[in-house]
């Protein structure tokens, strides 16, 4: 249980540091780009990716063009997310993000869907319709805020499915998750080359923080499911009830965020549909 409330801690941390962010004037995209410079050396210390591997990489260019892609995008809109509608929804939004890849084994591999998937993703759309509401006096969204949230449960919905689609690779696993990172940064960088920015000194340390917390996450989760191999289940529900509730107390006590009452529900819901979704 140590690695899951680690990975849950770390998760959570990730969307505090994305918070603190405008506080301190920190140039976010600048602190992803030394997150996933810390990420890949942290990849290749602990999990020692098997270099031979590395000319099949090929054979998984599609998988790794989209990560490479959608890592440092998703993670620029979740920021966004985090600053405009807070911790406690866009947590929830990304949690929520599993109902994507639930659809696609149903809709594309033929995964049969039983009454309780069915419910929970019903009770999954009511969540993140709750997770989105908003009364002028409560919070700060505004007409364009108003797209982050089903923008981030959407993006990391692709992410995971892309991710999950990586697992099969079975013992390539880790060097194809470091050539992702590095693909990430890479482009990532040549983003803000073009774009002529202004490096930034404590952007660019506060990302070395940014990356220990959310590479600590993958492998604290990865880890937690290793430890237990018989309740993938238990870890799957705990993990992502466990950063909502995490990420909602964090939001109201250490930034005053304000929820509506249907906001607050969906939160619940979100829980709720999570257990009813998870893999039997």
């Amino acid at each position: 249980m140590i690695m899951l409330s680690g990975a849950i801690a770390c998760s959570v941390a990730v969307s505090v540091l994305l918070k603190l962010a405008r506080r301190f004037q920190l140039q976010v995209a600048q602190s992803v780009l030394v997150n996933y410079v810390v990420a890949s050396a942290l990849v290749l210390y602990l999990l020692k990716p098997p270099f031979s591997d590395a000319p099949h990489l090929l054979e998984h260019w599609p998988l790794l063009a989209a990560l490479g892609l959608l890592l440092p995008s998703v993670f620029l809109v979740m920021a966004a997310a985090v600053d405009r509608a807070g911790i406690a929804r866009s947590d929830a939004a990304q949690r929520l993000s599993l109902v994507l890849p639930l659809l696609a084994a149903f809709l594309l591999f033929g995964e049969t869907a039983d009454a309780g998937k069915l419910l929970g993703l019903g009770l999954a759309i009511l969540a993140l319709l709750g997770l989105i509401h908003r009364e002028e006096a409560a919070t700060r969204l505004g007409k364009s805020g108003l797209l982050l949230l089903p923008a981030v449960w959407a993006g990391y919905g692709v992410i995971d499915i892309c991710f999950k689609q990586m697992a099969k690779t079975g013992a390539r696993f880790p060097v194809i998750l470091l050539a992702c990172f590095l693909l990430a940064g890479c482009f990532l960088a040549l983003w803000l080359i073009l774009r002529k920015t202004r490096w930034h000194l404590p952007s660019l340390a506060g990302g070395v923080l940014l990356g220990l917390f959310n590479f600590g996450n993958i492998y604290a989760y990865i880890r937690a499911h290793q430890d237990m191999p018989e309740n993938p289940a238990l870890v799957f529900t705990a993990m992502n009830i466990g950063v909502i509730v995490l990420g909602s107390l964090s939001g109201i006590l250490l930034f005053r965020e304000r929820l509506t009452r249907v906001n607050l529900a969906g939160i619940l819901l979100a829980g709720l549909a999570i257990v009813l979704l998870i893999p039997v």
